[in-house]
């Protein structure tokens, strides 16, 4: 782990470097482009040959979409244990997200005009759920839980097929709870691009959501604009907030498991007051990794992308924090609620020692597509809001259109623009 130290001179731009994000490679953006003009170019045969090229999966369009008799196998296969933990996983998050589902409202402004806001679903959404080494069934969870929150009447999935061309039967299961059967066996940008501009099979969708590797994420950023995105999250991002009072055991297997997302552009931090926890978490690192199966590519990944900010005070500690702005903020002191209202730009705030990350990963309630890269400066992590889109609502009547008069008049006047006043003026 590298040690950054709070007191040292070049601290500020040690801290900015280890921020910034892994460099991605040259190709990717000029191949998504490549990508996404196929696709648009040839429809379905594109689809067809980049899976091919790149999954090494022959599909057709008769084989395209996930089909009943899929979905049921799909459901056979998965133990009653999985299906008992998909549906609690699912009623803690509709239990969340039902609390911050928008509603529609009206008043009365000073003009005595009735004025408010309207809430409607999004017609048509897609969501990109990751396969391959780690098929992300909890992905599914909180994303398509949120569009039938919002009440979404056309919900598409794109999901990467196995070698043998099959979908993850978890996956399938739990989308099959949700009521969700529009399926397609695509993956990585040419999935993007397939929802983003649509093909003979896959209708293009409104807006997009979901995370994935460096290829879906930047075939989402070229498509921003001509269809909707809900964030561009990169690797996966912890910090742990700890004092001398942590168990070492504790945040040694919280970093790990936030290694264990494999890409190697994890970012992790931990912050502390205490030298000896420092110590001892790296004690507990090695320890804990011996029983893991990925134990050599996790220390690694620790290694390379972990770093460790030694800091005078919690105040210190907190301030760092918020410049890191990471998608995951643990804090492991001994009263994390006072720090809680400080700690300004994390995606999820998980307080105190038994709220690891992975509860948000899997089923606390929150959608555990958050900002990442810093950009929780400014955003937050998915809600069912970002599945709806909001109109305004003004309704005036004549006697609220003549109190309006002078404000309109003058403002009019302000900026040259005549006939915008006098479009009033002939009301009155």
């Amino acid at each position: 782990m590298k040690i950054l130290d709070y007191k040292s001179s070049t601290f500020a731009n040690d801290l900015k470097v280890a921020c910034e994000p892994v460099a991605l490679s040259s190709n990717i953006p000029s191949a998504v482009a490549d990508v996404i003009a196929q696709v648009r170019a040839k429809g379905d045969s594109a689809v067809f040959a980049f899976t091919k090229k790149f999954d090494g999966v022959d599909i057709s369009k008769d084989t395209l979409k996930v089909s009943d008799a899929e979905f049921k196998l799909a459901q056979k296969k998965v133990s009653s244990a999985d299906k008992k933990a998909m549906r609690e996983a699912i009623a803690c998050v509709k239990q969340y997200n039902l609390r911050s589902k928008p509603k529609n409202w009206r008043a009365k402004n000073p003009h005595g005009a009735v004025v408010g806001e309207s809430f409607y679903p999004i017609k048509r959404v897609g969501l990109y759920i990751p396969g391959g080494n780690a098929p992300l069934v909890s992905t599914v969870v909180m994303t398509a839980t949120l569009a039938k929150i919002a009440g979404c009447p056309e919900i598409c999935v794109c999901t990467p097929p196995a070698k043998d061309g099959s979908i993850n039967s978890h996956i399938l299961c739990v989308l099959a709870m949700l009521g969700i059967k529009e399926v397609y066996k695509v993956g990585g940008a040419q999935a993007i691009a397939s929802m983003g501009v649509g093909t003979e099979s896959i209708k293009a969708v409104d807006k997009l959501y979901g995370p994935g590797n460096a290829f879906v994420i930047e075939a989402k950023r070229q498509l921003f604009g001509e269809v909707g995105c809900d964030l561009l999250p990169g690797p996966s991002e912890v910090l742990i907030l700890a004092d001398a009072s942590a168990n070492a055991k504790y945040i040694a297997s919280d970093l790990l498991s936030q290694a264990e997302h494999g890409s190697g552009k994890e970012k992790i931090f931990f912050i502390t007051t205490s030298k000896k926890l420092i110590t001892s978490v790296q004690k507990e690192i090695d320890k804990l990794a011996q029983s893991l199966s990925r134990a050599e590519k996790l220390k690694k990944i620790i290694d390379d992308g972990c770093y460790v900010v030694l800091v005078p005070n919690l105040d210190a500690g907190v301030e760092v924090a918020n410049y890191v702005a990471p998608e995951h903020m643990e804090i492991q002191v001994a009263q994390p609620e006072k720090l809680v209202g400080k700690l300004t730009t994390a995606g999820a705030v998980l307080v105190g020692e038994n709220t690891p990350t992975v509860l948000g990963d899997f089923t606390a309630g929150p959608s555990h597509t958050l900002p990442t890269g810093r950009t929780g400066r400014f955003s937050g992590g998915l809600q069912v809001v970002d599945f709806m889109r909001r109109s305004s609502y003004v309704k005036y009547d004549k006697k609220s259109l003549a109190k309006a008069k002078d404000v309109v008049v003058a403002f009019g006047k302000m900026e040259s623009l005549d006939a915008h006043y006098k479009s009033l003026l002939e009301r009155i």
